[in-house]
This record gives structure tokens, sequence and C-alpha cells, in this order.
């Protein structure tokens, strides 16, 4: 027997002679006629090279051959409409999946908080993993599956194929101990800034570039004593020395809940920048990523700007 000569329709019909064990009751059942059901059972019986189904005082009964293949191919046809004919699907309230978000550190500070508790109300099972990525390997890890969505600041991810979206806008903000001698109260001057000693992140994470280089373009050179990789250090050494940093916001404004330290305007008008999640068109219709995605527009989308493009 070729494999090439089964129609996926002559299964539906012998699965449907099996519950009904009637012509044309089993057709009525999947919308055939009488003589289309039977020369659906002809082509059957000739490629199985078995009569499958023999008139009886109480029907039409199957064969033992019949019999024996009625499991099997019930199980087929409903693989067939619940498994690949079927809208995919993703319940969150019982999917163990893993999910994996590409975002920097000062990413995970903003973001992971809340979505880790949106996920322990509506997702209790799901998991979520960070990783931090060169752009270069941003795009590779999107792509294959690696990382679900890159959330952050990512401007290289502008190439066909790729999706985006808006989900607020960002500025920076200084931040200084709290009880630092030389500052006071509120407020920040530009002499200040000058004069104070900075420290600096220089960091994979991609908006600090924007500051970097408005001062560059300002011609505005810091006093800078300390540098570091890491956002996530900043605290502990600003809030036990007098140097000053300049981080994102919303960075400083969660630094200032945990440590010694307060968040003051810069001064001067400094650059924004949209923060936006990144995600692969091969994902683009998933059910669990279209879930993660507007779960997290829900929670950090300032002002929504219509449909992704990409």
């Amino acid at each position: 027997m070729d494999l090439r000569e089964i129609d996926l329709n002559l299964l539906v019909v012998f699965d449907a002679m099996v519950e009904h064990q009637h012509v044309t009751r089993a057709g009525r059942s999947i919308g055939l006629s009488q003589p289309a059901m039977s020369a659906a059972l002809a082509k059957l019986r000739r490629i199985l090279n078995d009569p499958l189904f023999v008139r009886t005082a109480t029907g039409m009964r199957p064969t033992p051959y019949a019999a024996r293949l009625a499991v099997s191919v019930r199980r087929v046809t409903q693989i067939v409409r619940t498994e690949i004919l079927s809208d995919a699907h993703f319940d969150p309230l019982v999917s163990q999946r893993t999910f994996t978000i590409n975002t920097p550190d000062i990413g995970v500070a903003v973001f992971m908080p809340r979505l880790i508790a949106r996920l322990g109300r509506d997702a209790p099972y799901v998991r979520l993993k960070t990783v931090s990525l060169l752009p270069r390997e941003s795009e590779e890890a999107l792509e294959s599956g690696e990382v679900d969505v890159s959330v952050g600041y990512f401007p290289d991810l502008i190439k066909a194929g790729f999706y985006q979206q808006r989900l607020f806008r960002h500025s920076f903000a200084c931040m200084a101990r709290a009880d630092h001698p030389k500052l006071p109260g509120c407020s920040l001057t530009q002499e200040q800034f000058l004069s104070l000693p900075h420290a600096v992140v220089r960091a994979q994470g991609r908006s600090q570039e924007v500051f970097e280089n408005f001062l560059h373009q300002r011609g505005i050179r810091r006093n800078v004593v300390f540098q570091t990789p890491h956002f996530m250090s900043l605290p502990m050494v600003i809030a036990e020395s007098d140097l000053i940093a300049t981080v994102p916001c919303r960075l400083a404004a969660i630094f200032s809940g945990v440590a010694n330290v307060k968040s003051l305007p810069l001064p001067f008008d400094v650059p924004e920048f949209d923060l936006r999640q990144y995600w692969h068109k091969r994902f683009h219709r998933d059910a669990g990523h279209v879930w993660l995605r507007n779960t997290i527009r829900d929670l950090f989308a300032d002002s929504l700007q219509g449909p992704a493009v990409n």
C-alpha cells in the first residue's frame, strides 16, 4: 500500500462509518451524499484490501480488520482536528512555558518586578529567564527563538523581519547621596554637575549612549572618578560617597526607594528616548508569544501608538 493513496478525507469517512454503521447517516454527519460515501468506501476497500464494513441485520458492521483500525483512525483524526486544524491556544493559568527576555540589568530592575507580580496572579506556572546580549547576538537569538522578546533601548533592531512596539518615553536624572553635603536641596546647578565627582556606567545597554553622545555634542566634560559596567552597583557606591551619577529616570526613582540616595533633575535639557519591545516575525502569531507581548504592553505602555510595525 502506498501512503500517497491515502486521502485524509477517507479516514474521516472511515471514522464516521465506525460511529454510525450506516452509509446515509454517516455521510450526513460529515456532509457527504450517499453516492459520495459509497465511492469513498469503495476506494478505501481497494486501498486496504478488505471489505471493512459488511451489511447485517443491525447495520453496516465493521470487519475484524476495520475494528482493529478504528482506534488508530480516531486518534489520527482527533490529532488533526485539535493540533493541526484548530487555532493555537495558550492558557496562562495552566501553562508551564518558560519565556526568555533579553534586557540589560537596568531593564531587569525596571521591568521584572511588575512582570513577575503579574505572572504570579495570571500565570502561576509560567517561568521567566533574562539574558543580556550584544546587538548582533540579540538579532540571532530572536530569530532562532532562543529569546522571545527584547525589551529596552535597541536602536539596531530595525532590519526586515523584526517587529517593535513603543512602550514609553524615557529620559535621565542625576542621583546623589540623600545627605550629600554639597547638595542639601532637590536641585542641581550646572556648576555643581561639572565640579562634583562622577560615577559613570559603561554598560552593554545602549540607553547610556544617548546621554554620553549628548554631552559630547555639547562639549560637556565631567570629573569622572569611577566607572562600572553595571547599574546595580551604583546605589551602594553613591550612598556611601560624594559621587553623583546620571542614570535613566525610572532607575533613579527605584534606587531612591532602596538606598540612601535621591534623584535630582539635570541642569540642562536632556534628550529623551523610547523604550520598546522587539520580536521576530517567526513568532508574531504564536499564542503564548502574543500573550507575553500583550502583558508587557499592558503593564508598561504609557501611550499606545497603534499596531506594531516592522
